[in-house]
């Protein structure tokens, strides 16, 4: 367990194709965010298209979130975390 490091701040970044759950995913994880007591900024992507094409990017969602035990005010600039779909 050396090779753990605390972070001040956390920026997480949901992503994959519409109609994956990236939405959902990240509105539950700022809402679990929430509970345990941090604050949070998010930054919801989803694609104009009612459905694009599977695989192509114009059908690609995303939803990045940054939390801290301290206020935040942006969404952050580098995600820490991707979470690919």
């Amino acid at each position: 367990m050396d090779n753990i490091e605390k972070l001040d701040k956390v920026t997480v970044k949901f992503a994959g194709d519409s109609g994956d759950g990236v939405q959902i995913m990240g509105e539950q994880f700022g809402n679990v965010t929430a509970v345990v007591g941090n604050d949070f900024a998010t930054l919801p992507d989803y694609p104009a298209e009612i459905r694009a094409p599977q695989g192509t990017t114009y059908g690609v969602s995303s939803y990045q979130i940054q939390f801290a035990a301290y206020d935040i005010y942006t969404p952050g600039d580098n995600p820490d975390v991707l979470v690919a779909f």
